[in-house]
C-alpha cells in the first residue's frame, strides 16, 4: 500500500509541477480535423478495400407517408439538431447515397425513414410514450403495400433507433427494461446510439455508433493547435436529478458521488453549467470527465475525442461506437462505477507517457472523422462507417427467409394497447 500511495503522489507531483507551468507539456497535438500530419492506426482509415463491398451494397429506402418523417420534422425544426437527429441526417444521406436504389428487388438492406424522437415537448425531448405507436404504425404499413417485410419478418431490415435505451423507448432504465425492444424488431438490424453489454435493450448484431452532434458548430469552435491544455479535469452537467440530491437514481448515483467528494478539488473543474466557452474548454483540458446519466452514453463522448480531451468514461460494460473500428481503449480511460470514489487516484497514477500516448490517438483526423456526420459526406465519415458495418453483414444467409406458408415468428400482438393506435399528425 505504501509504495503504491508513494507512486500516485508521485505523479500527482508531477503533473501539479505541469500545472504551474500551464500545462505546456501538454499541449496536444489537436490536428485539425480531417487534415495534417497523423499516426495512422489500424482498421481507422477508410481505403479502397473498405469501400468495394461498400459499392456491391445495395439498399432500398422505402418511400413512407408524410406523418412518419417529413411532416413530423416540419412541424418541429428543432429536432434536425438534437443529439437523437441521426435518424433524419441518415435518412437524408441514403437518398442520395450510391448504395441507393430504386429497385427493391436487387436489394440487400431495406430502409424505413420513421422520425421517432421527433415528435417532441415544449423542453426540446421526445414524447417516448409515442415512439412504440409511431415506429408500430410504420411497420404495419411497410409490412402491407410491400411483400419484403413478410419474406423474412424483417430481417433484411434495419431501423435508426437513436433514442437513450434504443428501441427500447424510454430515458429511465427501469421503465425501458421493462417495456423492452419492440417485438416486431426482433429480427430487425438496429442502428443505435445506446450499447451496454448483457443489457435487455441491446440485442445481438446492433450497430452502435455515435449520437449525432453538429458538425458545423464543431468547426466554429476549433482552436489553435499551440493552445496549451491548463486544466486537469473537466466537466459541465448534471450530477442530480430534478428532485435534488435525494434522487440517487439518476447515473445510478455516479454523478452525485462525483459531485459530493471532489467539487472543491483544485484538480477537477466541474459545474452543473453549460458556458458558450464550452468546446473552448474542453480544448483547454487534459481529461474530460464522461459519466452515464440518465443513459451510459452521452455526446460528450464524441466531443471530448473530436477536441482531443481524453475521455474519462464511467459507465459500466459500454459498448461505444464502431468498436471494432476505432481504438478506443488506446484513447480513453475506463472507470468502473463502483471505484468512482477513487477517481482522484485512478487519474493521478496515469503516467504523463501514457497521457502522451493517448493524446496522440486523439489527434488522428481518421478517428474525429468518424465520429461526426459531415452535410456533405466523404469517405470515412460516421455515415459510411455504418454503410461499412451494414456491408459486412451481407451477403444474407438463405436461412433468414421464410418457406412457403410458414407462419410469422413476430408477435404483432404484444406491447400496449397505445401502441396500436394507428400513427397520425
Amino acid at each position: 500500500m505504501k509504495g503504491r500511495r508513494g507512486s500516485t503522489c508521485s505523479h500527482l507531483l508531477s503533473l501539479i509541477v505541469v500545472l504551474g507551468f500551464g500545462l505546456r507539456a501538454f499541449v496536444a497535438p489537436q490536428a485539425r480535423l480531417f487534415t495534417g500530419h497523423h499516426e495512422a492506426h489500424a482498421g481507422v482509415a477508410f481505403t479502397e478495400d473498405d469501400e468495394e463491398p461498400m459499392k456491391r451494397m445495395k439498399v432500398y429506402v422505402y418511400d413512407m407517408p408524410g406523418k412518419f418523417n417529413k411532416r413530423v420534422a416540419q412541424r418541429d425544426m428543432r429536432c434536425l439538431m438534437h443529439m437523437f437527429s441521426i435518424e433524419i441526417h441518415m435518412h437524408l444521406f441514403l437518398l442520395s447515397s450510391s448504395v441507393r436504389t430504386l429497385n427493391p428487388e436487387e436489394a440487400d438492406w431495406f430502409y424505413t425513414p420513421v422520425y421517432t424522437n421527433c415528435d417532441l415537448t415544449s423542453f426540446g425531448l421526445p414524447f417516448v410514450k409515442y415512439m412504440p405507436r409511431m415506429m408500430y404504425s410504420a411497420i404495419n404499413h411497410i409490412s402491407t403495400h410491400w411483400p419484403y417485410w413478410n419474406r423474412t419478418d424483417g430481417a433484411d431490415h434495419f431501423f435508426v433507433v437513436p433514442h437513450d435505451f434504443g428501441a427500447c423507448f424510454h430515458y429511465h432504465e427501469r421503465e425501458a427494461i421493462a417495456r423492452g425492444i419492440l417485438p416486431l424488431l426482433e429480427r430487425a438490424t438496429l442502428v443505435q446510439t445506446f450499447g451496454q453489454l448483457n443489457h435487455t435493450c441491446f440485442k445481438e448484431g446492433s450497430i452502435v455508433i455515435p449520437p449525432y452532434v453538429s458538425y458545423k458548430r464543431i468547426l466554429s469552435h476549433i482552436l489553435p493547435s499551440s493552445t496549451p491544455r491548463s486544466t486537469f479535469l473537466y466537466f459541465r452537467g448534471a450530477f442530480y436529478d430534478v428532485d435534488g440530491p435525494q434522487g440517487d437514481y439518476y447515473a445510478r448515483g455516479v454523478r452525485a458521488t462525483i459531485w459530493e467528494k471532489y467539487r472543491n478539488h483544485s484538480l477537477f473543474d466541474m459545474s452543473s453549467d453549460h458556458p458558450t466557452t464550452y468546446y473552448e474548454e474542453m480544448q483547454r483540458s487534459i481529461f474530460c470527465l464522461c459519466p452515464l446519466g440518465w443513459a451510459p452514453w452521452s455526446p460528450r463522448i464524441v466531443e471530448a475525442v473530436v477536441f482531443g480531451c481524453i475521455p474519462v468514461i464511467i459507465a459500466d460494460d459500454i459498448v461505444l461506437p464502431f468498436s471494432n473500428m476505432l481504438p478506443w481503449d488506446d484513447m480513453v480511460v475506463f472507470v468502473r462505477e463502483k471505484e468512482v470514489d477513487k477517481l482522484e487516484e485512478v487519474l493521478t497514477s496515469i503516467t504523463i507517457e501514457e497521457v502522451r500516448r493517448k493524446q496522440r490517438t486523439l489527434s488522428d483526423p481518421a478517428i474525429k472523422k468518424a465520429l461526426l456526420y459531415p452535410r456533405k459526406s466523404a469517405p470515412g465519415d460516421g455515415f459510411h462507417q455504418v454503410l461499412l458495418a451494414l456491408s459486412e453483414k451481407v451477403p444474407h444467409s438463405s436461412s433468414m427467409y421464410r418457406r412457403p406458408g410458414q407462419a410469422s415468428t413476430l408477435n404483432w400482438t404484444a406491447g400496449s394497447s397505445t401502441d396500436f393506435i394507428p400513427w397520425e399528425i
